[in-house]
């Protein structure tokens, strides 16, 4: 079992979370009524582990819809209709949790989606969780509570020191032997994504000890690899590193190449490699597998762009 769902909150209480936002949804629990909402923040920090602790606390039925795996049309307005139009066995709302709902394609499934709010609105609500919200439209934003997982410098000292708590804690548990400094520099390195954290401690704690190495493993050292793989036009390391990658953010992968490009790339196919990184990324929005959306892309510069 993977250690981030063995040990996910299923209070607010025991989430990682700065005060305000902290204050506001134990207020949602405490009156017994969630509204529809729109979490929105970077990778890791809690939306969905948030949205499921809610409506566990108040004994709701719930479901929750992959956005980026099974965002078209169809199989959301299926899921949806099925759950939706029943009746709770408490006679409760149900609720929809609708996971990187900022995958959803904003010409059909999101405009379909803020009419399924309307129409269910009876019998449903509906939580939304994406890390870019300029990615959902407006009419959405206007039907939901948007709450924002900022966090300010002085709440990560804090939200850090209560994760050390809890990652000590999910260590001992596993009987895992740890350097708290070790851990500690691990949390400042990946704060607050909280599930990279948590995910890192168990791949490199497989012997029973948190292994040094778990320090060493560098994004732009990885990075590298998939530069190295498309200069050479390697394309079976280049799908492997896809393949072994294309568990984060693919957005992410896109953005990191991007923000690099002038360092591997020959300047003359810059604006090439633009076009193709936009190209993609806008594909990335609502294709059935972003790994073969990633594969695709990295061929096509491997084709059309020469590196340094």
């Amino acid at each position: 079992m993977l250690w981030v769902e063995t040990y996910r909150p299923s209070k607010i209480e025991d989430c990682i979370l700065p005060a305000d936002l902290k204050k506001t949804f134990a207020e949602f629990v405490k009156k017994n009524y969630v509204p529809n909402l729109l979490l929105t923040g970077g990778p890791g920090v809690g939306k969905t582990t948030v949205a499921r602790a809610m409506l566990e606390e108040c004994g709701f039925d719930y479901i929750v819809i992959n956005g980026s795996m099974n965002g078209n049309i169809d199989t959301l307005r299926n899921e949806i209709q099925n759950f939706a139009s029943t009746v709770s066995l408490t006679g409760a709302r149900k609720y929809v949790i609708l996971d990187e709902a900022d995958y959803l394609n904003p010409q059909s499934t999101q405009p379909a989606l803020r009419g399924f709010i309307e129409e269910f609105s009876s019998n449903c609500r509906f939580i939304l969780t994406c890390n870019f919200k300029n990615r959902i439209i407006e009419p959405l934003h206007s039907r939901c509570g948007v709450y924002e997982f900022n966090t300010t410098k002085k709440e990560m000292q804090v939200l850090c020191s209560d994760f050390f708590v809890r990652l000590m804690s999910i260590l001992e548990s596993e009987g895992v032997d740890f350097n708290k400094d070790l851990i500690a520099q691990l949390i400042m390195k990946h704060a607050p994504d909280w599930r990279r954290v948590i995910n890192e401690c168990q791949r490199f704690s497989i012997g029973g000890q948190l292994e040094t190495t778990v320090l060493d493993n560098d994004a732009n050292d990885n990075y590298n690899l998939l530069f190295k793989s498309l200069k050479e036009k390697d394309f079976k390391k280049m799908r492997s590193w896809v393949a072994q990658n294309v568990d984060v953010d693919v957005s992410a992968i896109f953005r990191h190449i991007y923000d690099n490009m002038y360092t591997h790339v020959d300047p003359a196919y810059i604006p090439q490699l633009v076009l193709v990184l936009a190209d993609y990324q806008y594909k990335n929005a609502f294709v059935a597998d972003h790994e073969l959306n990633v594969v695709a892309c990295m061929t096509e510069i491997m084709a059309n762009v020469e590196f340094k």
